[in-house]
């Protein structure tokens, strides 16, 4: 049999018409396989081929040889990746909000390669999220790139810090640069955060990463590693409501057991949780970050909720009532 031209990428080519062409629902005879290598100018008889296979398999390929009939059939078994597994990057690339839609693809499409030509069909679907709204930020990708090298090189940095005004434009918050020390990435309520030590103010601060811009790693060493040695990401961001900082203090939660599984949600199971005296009532202490996004969250709970202390907390919970109230 002649020889063609890309002869010595035979077992490249056979890994990925394995690869592209086959999966747990589609297989492949010999002469089929011997087809699909004539369209990359390769040829192969069958005594070779069964030796390159068996390459595969030493190379650590779940090549899967099975009688069917009459024929014998080839296809490839478990990759890299399930399909069941891309499944779920794919949702959560689709609904995740700080991911741009220029940039989702790009992405779907790079997670299809880990998967048959037939299998990446079903990975091509939406996911239907009721107002999601990505964003327009395309430089968040390199501004997460730069943001982890400031803090695997222990460097401080610089950026501007923007918001939208109501002309739809991103604008600066301050004229002067944010400087601080950045400690993790955190990603909650569908956004990336930056948490960082701020020198000036003396404590932790979180940031968008979509509206961070123009960052500078400074020659700095980072500052506040004794803030950072025990702290706890998860609890950080339970405490802070929607990432919005606020007085951390300890409230009395007084709730109907019917809704016990929101809290658990929201607190974690840590929290400590005692029967009242008032039958189908509990009470819990949880810790917050007292602010608007919070009391807006025991708001949308309506009665099956009560804010119980400490009291400066339920004179702000009542006055806010009262103030919504003024507008109506």
């Amino acid at each position: 049999m002649p020889k063609g031209s890309n002869q010595k990428l035979k077992l490249y080519y056979l890994y990925k018409i394995l690869h592209d062409k086959t999966d747990d629902n589609h297989k492949l005879t010999m002469p089929e396989i011997q087809e699909h290598l004539e369209v990359y100018d390769v040829s192969a008889d069958r005594k070779s081929l069964y030796d390159d296979l068996n390459a595969l398999r030493e190379l650590g390929f779940d090549v899967i040889g099975e009688k069917d009939g009459r024929n014998f059939y080839y296809h490839m078994g478990s990759k890299e990746l399930e399909i069941a597994e891309l499944k779920l990057l794919v949702d959560a690339i689709q609904s995740s909000k700080f991911i741009t839609e220029k940039k989702s693809n790009e992405l779907i499409k790079k997670l299809t390669g880990f998967v048959s030509d037939f299998e990446a069909s079903g990975l091509k679907r939406q996911v239907v999220v009721q107002g999601r709204i990505k964003t327009m930020n395309e430089s968040i990708y390199y501004t997460v790139d730069e943001l982890h090298s400031a803090i695997s090189h222990n460097h401080k940095i610089r950026f501007d810090y923007l918001k939208w005004n109501l002309k739809k434009e991103m604008v600066k918050r301050k004229d002067e640069k944010y400087e601080v020390s950045p400690w993790a990435l955190s990603w909650d309520d569908e956004n990336y955060y930056l948490i960082a030590f701020d020198a000036e103010a003396g404590k932790i601060k979180h940031y968008r990463v979509d509206k961070i811009r123009n960052v500078e790693i400074l020659d700095e060493r980072r500052q506040g590693k004794e803030h950072f040695q025990n702290f706890d990401m998860a609890a950080y961001a339970r405490m802070n409501f929607g990432m919005f900082g606020g007085k951390e203090v300890k409230v009395k939660l007084r709730f109907k057991n019917d809704i016990v599984g929101v809290l658990l949600d929201r607190f974690g199971k840590d929290i400590t949780i005692r029967p009242t005296q008032e039958e189908g009532w509990s009470e819990a202490n949880v810790d917050v970050a007292l602010s608007e996004q919070f009391l807006g969250w025991v708001f949308s709970l309506g009665t099956n909720i009560k804010i119980v202390g400490p009291e400066e907390v339920v004179q702000r919970f009542s006055g806010d009532i009262n103030a919504i109230k003024g507008l109506y």
